[in-house]
């Protein structure tokens, strides 16, 4: 199989074009939330006793409130719901891996 740098580079510039800042925001989001799920899920099935650590989800959760409140004064009804929806999520796997 060859590496052909011409297609990656065409393909790149054709097709990346079309996202937005708004994309990438909301695809940030999406990362952000995702960073803690894994290791709470492996708490919940049992594979591990450590939780992740308190600083790291403390940091996410302020970045994602900040950027929730950015999302509010915006108006942006796509990262309103998918900061909202993420934050019960989290909050759920915590009560059920708490209240277990």
């Amino acid at each position: 199989m060859s590496f052909d740098i011409e297609k990656v580079s065409t393909f790149v510039s054709e097709k990346f074009k079309y996202i937005s800042a708004e994309t990438l925001g909301w695809l940030a989001v999406l990362v952000i939330h995702a960073s803690t799920i894994p290791s709470l899920l492996a708490v919940m099935a049992g594979l591990t006793d450590k939780m992740p650590s308190a600083d790291i989800v403390l940091l996410a959760w302020g970045g994602l409130s900040l950027l929730f409140l950015k999302a509010a004064v915006q108006r942006d009804m796509l990262n309103l719901i998918t900061i909202g929806v993420g934050f019960i999520v989290q909050a759920v796997l915590m009560v059920l891996i708490f209240f277990k």
